[in-house]
C-alpha cells in the first residue's frame, strides 16, 4: 500500500511557517501505523517538517500554469512512475484537482480532505459539482460536523462516503502548567478574525487591569510579513494602549504552543464561521480558559468548556472578561475545563484516520 497526500500549494510544510493543514498532516503523520508508506508532496520547501517522507515541487515554468495543477501533474507522474498496485491518494482542500487526478491514475482510493466551506471553494460550490465529486472519491472527509453540512447541503445520495475526522493536536504537557496573568488573541489580523473587537475591548479594560499582559500574536498572513490597511492600524492601537499591551507578530507553532502553555485566557472573536478552530483545540490542550464567538465549528470543539458568545461584539467581550479577570474561581474553573475535557489527541485521530484507509484499501 502507498499512501499520497498532496497538500494545497499555498501550504508552506516547514517547521517555522505550517498552518492548520501542514499541521494536522504533520500530526497524523507522526502516529500513523503506515508511515513508512506515506509520501507528502508540496511546494518545494527548505526545510520540510518531515524531510524523508516530503517530495517539494518546484513551481511550473509555464508562467500562466496553475500551481496547484502542476503539483498535481507532478504528483501523479510520481505516482505512475514508481508506484504498482493499489494506492491511496487524498487530497487537501483542492476539490477541482480530483477530476485530474482521478484521470491521470488508476487503481486508487480517492479521499478529500475538508478544512473549509465547500460550499465556497472551487471545485465544490455547486450542488452538481459536489455530487460529480462522491462520483469519483472514495471518501469525503471533514474536520467538522459544520463542514459536513454544508457538504451534504442538497445531496441526496453517498450520504455514507462523508465523514467527520476532527482535527488532532499533540498534548505536549504533562501537568497542568503555571499560569501568567496574561492573555491572548491568536490568528491572523484580518477583520473576519474579529481581532478589531479583541482590540476595542482591551482599550477599555487594560488601564483597570495594570497586573494583566494582553497579547496579540499573528500577521496578516501565515508566516508573510505583508501587511494591510487594516492590520497595521490593529498592530498601532494595540501597541499603543499601554505599557501592558503587546503585538507579537506571526510565530512558529511550537513557539505558539509554548506561549499558551503559560497563557490564563484566550479570546477567539471571530466573525465568520470557523471550519474547525485548531486555536480552540490547541488553547484546550494547554488548559488555557476560552471565550470565542459561537460561529462554525467552534462550538463542536469548546463544547460547554468556554464561554461561548452569541454575536459577539466588543460589549460582549469586555462584559465577560471583567467578570473572568475579577474572579480567581471563575478563571481557574475555566482553565480546568479546558484542562480536563480535551479529546483530540493526534494519537486518536490518526488512529482513526488509519482504520478509513485500511478500510478503503481492503474493500
Amino acid at each position: 500500500m502507498h499512501i499520497n497526500i498532496l497538500l494545497p500549494h499555498k501550504e508552506k510544510f516547514s517547521i517555522n511557517t505550517a498552518s492548520s493543514v501542514s499541521i494536522t498532516v504533520m500530526n497524523n503523520f507522526n502516529h500513523s501505523e503506515y508511515k513508512k508508506l506515506i509520501t507528502i508532496f508540496g511546494q518545494k520547501i527548505s526545510n520540510p517538517l518531515i524531510k524523508d517522507n516530503f517530495i517539494g515541487i518546484k513551481n511550473p515554468t509555464i508562467f500562466f500554469k496553475s500551481k496547484n495543477k502542476n503539483l498535481a501533474d507532478k504528483m501523479c507522474k510520481f505516482i505512475n512512475k514508481t508506484q504498482t498496485g493499489k494506492k491511496i491518494i487524498e487530497i487537501h482542500n483542492r476539490p477541482y484537482l480530483v477530476n485530474k487526478i482521478f484521470k491521470k491514475t488508476e487503481n486508487k482510493v480517492i479521499i478529500l480532505f475538508f478544512h473549509n466551506d465547500p460550499l465556497l471553494m472551487r471545485g465544490s460550490k455547486s450542488t452538481l459539482e459536489r455530487n460529480k465529486l462522491l462520483e469519483k472519491v472514495d471518501k469525503v472527509i471533514c474536520v467538522s460536523n459544520f463542514i459536513k453540512k454544508k457538504f451534504l447541503n442538497d445531496i441526496k445520495d453517498y450520504h455514507d462516503k462523508v465523514t467527520v475526522l476532527y482535527n488532532g493536536i499533540e498534548r505536549q504537557l504533562v501537568h497542568f502548567p503555571k499560569k501568567k496573568k496574561q492573555i491572548a488573541y491568536v490568528g491572523r489580523i484580518v477583520k473576519e478574525k474579529g481581532v478589531h473587537l479583541y482590540t476595542k475591548a482591551v482599550k477599555q479594560i487594560a488601564h483597570k487591569f495594570k497586573e494583566w499582559e494582553f497579547l496579540i500574536i499573528g500577521s496578516y498572513k501565515l508566516g508573510d510579513k505583508e501587511t494591510s490597511i487594516f492590520s497595521k492600524q490593529i498592530i498601532k492601537e494595540f501597541n499603543n494602549i499601554g505599557s501592558n499591551t503587546t503585538v507579537l507578530g506571526f510565530l512558529s507553532n511550537q513557539n505558539v504552543k509554548q506561549i499558551m502553555g503559560e497563557t490564563s485566557l484566550i479570546v477567539i472573536p471571530s466573525l465568520w464561521d470557523e471550519p474547525f478552530g485548531l486555536v480552540a483545540a490547541e488553547a484546550m490542550s494547554c488548559g488555557v480558559g476560552i471565550i470565542s464567538s459561537n460561529s462554525g465549528g467552534l462550538p463542536e470543539i469548546i463544547k460547554g468548556n468556554g464561554i461561548l458568545i452569541e454575536n459577539i461584539n466588543e460589549k460582549k467581550i469586555v462584559s465577560e472578561l471583567e467578570k473572568v479577570l475579577s474572579s480567581n474561581d471563575r478563571l481557574n474553573k475555566l482553565q480546568k475545563l479546558s484542562w480536563n475535557n480535551f479529546e483530540l489527541f493526534a494519537s486518536q485521530t490518526s488512529k482513526e484516520l488509519d482504520i478509513i484507509r485500511k478500510k478503503l484499501f481492503l474493500r
